[in-house]
């Protein structure tokens, strides 16, 4: 079996998607080609439909390592949120300056048993919503003049995902939160 008969991932997907959106930023692609393309590779099986949409644009090419490897979110006296259904990598790295983060996992997609999260973080609040089975280790985390509070902790077994921070927090703040319980819906009835 070839690799282009090779069934893809969301990741693979979400990098695809990634790339036709700077080809038109670079004028390569109109929006009606954006669009379609777009249709094609979110519908994608195997890697030779997602390389097809991408073919004939110089420079473009499915790289499966960017695609599963690692992220990087970044800014400055900005927010930065991450909700909802979205690709997780193995590594995940925020980089952030006089501002807030807040990535909230319950929703994601989390292919690898295990995410290292790099913080890299100055004078700022970062909020980490895990989801439900996860755990998580500090140990590897600098805090300095910081607050970390951690509300999950690794549990007495290592979940499913588990995620590993690492990095420095200056002057800030890091929240590790379960995910939120369910709100039971009140019935009224009326005769």
């Amino acid at each position: 079996m070839s690799d282009r008969d090779l069934r893809v991932s969301d990741a693979e997907r979400e990098h695809v998607l990634g790339l036709l959106q700077r080809a038109v930023g670079q004028g390569r692609l109109s929006l009606a080609d954006f669009s379609e393309r777009s249709n094609r590779a979110t519908a994608a099986v195997v890697r030779a439909e997602l390389n097809a949409v991408l073919m004939d644009i110089p420079g473009m090419v499915l790289d499966t390592a960017a695609a599963k490897g690692s992220l990087e979110l970044r800014h400055t006296g900005s927010t930065v949120q991450r909700s909802g259904r979205w690709v997780v990598p193995r590594t995940l790295v925020l980089r952030g300056n006089l501002g807030s983060s807040r990535l909230d996992f319950t929703e994601a997609v989390i292919a690898e048993p295990m995410v290292t999260v790099e913080l890299d973080s100055t004078a700022g609040s970062t909020t980490l919503v895990l989801p439900p089975g996860a755990t998580v280790n500090i140990d590897e985390l600098t805090p300095v003049m910081s607050t970390v509070t951690d509300k999950v902790g690794p549990g007495e077994h290592r979940g499913t995902p588990h995620f590993v921070l690492t990095g420095t927090l200056r002057m800030g703040s890091l929240s590790i939160l379960p995910p939120p319980k369910k709100k039971r819906g009140l019935r009224r009835f009326f005769s």
